[in-house]
């Protein structure tokens, strides 16, 4: 509703002003219950529940990974899920690049929740790390064969989001729960709708690759400069994965404080808005392929934001064999998953000795 703007307003009394913006307040709310009424009334509830139902895709990763051997469940409410960001050119993603019929997932994350789903760890795995890929099945049918030293993030390419969640089970030893993946265009269009992301940059970025180009201070991101930052190696420190790891560690940061700080349950309109791109903007497992699936995990979750997320890099050493790709550092790896797999903070002695830790992109953002 349109706040008083009649000649005498600004020359009441401090309580008749006081008393007149209580009133305006309260019929912003009457009217805010009477647009969910609507939005819910005469079918509405069915039509939104449809809507947002069918913008979903999902796959069914557990029956694709029945017949071979997967970690066992944990069962003590905490829970795993393989976060990834597909490189995909195809469809609306041409924008960024030439298609070349396949997808490689671009950014890759674990998130563990803790049992009690307070707080959570998000674990980066490098795109360039050298890992073991199991066999796969292809999509097109037949089977690829395991093989050793290829690059994590050649699972996708090879059999899709089974072979993705197949080759973090054999990395981590962990059990994925659940599977979200987000391409390029999904991505662009949930920033926006959230009406951008604020994000301070302490140093220029620019980089034609990622169409990003930020001068030194603070911004709120749209869809196109989030996507940029968060694709970003050759604007900022070493032009390496390593360093795009600890934007993308930051952003999420943001991210999180952003969605926690917009004020969703006062805006039915902007929560619908929000709630329609994001169930357009993923591919998840079949276990969250529902609206109430969704709805069920992000009311878990819904007090979480930044100050109770940690976030590490898998640690990781150059490879002997080509010093453009990384291995995990066995020792410390095993660190990292033990102490999600105990539903324990990883201890700060897992990276120690991590080129990962070593770039300085960590300090070229920060969120306010």
């Amino acid at each position: 509703m349109p706040e008083d703007q009649s000649p005498g307003a600004g020359a009441s009394p401090i309580g008749g002003g006081a008393a007149r913006a209580r009133r305006r307040r309260t019929l912003k709310a009457l009217a805010w219950s009477a647009s969910v009424l609507v939005l819910l009334g005469a079918g509405g509830a069915g039509y939104v529940y449809y809507r947002l139902n069918s913008n979903i895709h999902s796959v069914d990763i557990d029956s694709a990974l029945r017949r071979g051997h997967r970690p066992a469940r944990l069962d003590n409410g905490a829970m795993d899920i393989l976060v990834l960001g597909s490189d995909s050119r195809s469809g609306a993603n041409r924008a960024y690049g030439r298609d070349s019929g396949t997808a490689r997932s671009d950014t890759a994350m674990v998130v563990h929740l803790n049992r009690g789903h307070t707080e959570a760890t998000v674990v980066s795995i490098p795109r360039d790390t050298l890992v073991h890929r199991p066999a796969c099945a292809k999509p097109g049918g037949g089977t690829a064969p395991a093989a050793d030293g290829v690059m994590f993030n050649s699972a996708y390419e090879t059999g899709g989001p089974a072979c993705a969640v197949k080759t973090t089970e054999a990395l981590t030893g962990l059990r994925m729960d659940h599977y979200i993946e987000v391409d390029f265009t999904g991505f662009k269009h949930l920033i926006d709708a959230l009406g951008g992301v604020p994000l301070t940059t302490t140093a220029a970025i620019h980089d034609q690759q990622s169409h990003l180009n930020l001068a030194a201070g603070t911004h709120t991101l749209d869809g196109a400069q989030a996507l940029g930052l968060v694709r970003t190696r050759h604007g900022v420190a070493d032009g390496s994965d390593l360093g795009r790891i600890r934007l993308q560690q930051a952003f999420l940061r943001a991210l999180l404080d952003r969605i926690g700080g917009i004020g969703l349950l006062t805006s039915p309109g902007k929560l619908f808005s929000i709630a329609d791109t994001a169930t357009g903007a993923v591919t998840t497992d079949t276990g969250l392929g529902s609206v109430n699936k969704l709805m069920n995990l992000a009311q878990s979750v819904r007090s979480i934001d930044s100050r109770h997320v940690r976030t590490v890099t898998l640690p990781v050493r150059f490879a002997p064999s080509d010093p453009n790709r990384v291995q995990p550092i066995p020792s410390r790896a095993a660190m990292v998953w033990g102490a999600l797999r105990a539903d324990r903070p990883v201890p700060a002695s897992a990276t120690k000795g991590s080129v990962a830790e070593e770039t300085e992109a960590a300090k070229v953002v920060r969120h306010p």
